[in-house]
């Protein structure tokens, strides 16, 4: 069976992208959010990066082609603006360590 016929990683990818989609529509309301719904968008966000993180390693470690293919798309597609898997998740990491900051000021 191959990495893409497995229902859990169909589901998986699937629930990933819904959530995705919702905190980045949530995302644009973030400036109106009070100090308290800042800090719970910023907990959702890290749990949907750790989640992301996870999924991704899934393919990276399986010997699946279509898996193989899949990260060395995201790597050329990253690449395209000059950054490595490892560096966007660092990133979005930095990203949500400045929100944090600027909640707590």
């Amino acid at each position: 069976m191959g990495f893409f016929d497995s229902e859990v990683v169909q589901q998986e990818a699937k629930q990933l992208f819904e959530d995705y989609q919702s905190m980045m529509t949530l995302g644009g309301e973030y400036g109106k959010f009070d100090r308290e719904g800042k800090k719970i968008f910023i907990e959702q966000m890290e749990a949907l990066m750790e989640r992301y993180h996870i999924f991704m390693k899934r393919f990276e470690l399986s010997d699946d082609f279509m898996a193989k293919m899949t990260v060395e798309q995201l790597k050329t597609q990253l690449g395209q603006f000059g950054i490595t898997p490892q560096q966007m998740f660092e990133q979005m990491h930095r990203t949500l360590e400045h929100m944090k900051a600027q909640i707590e000021t």
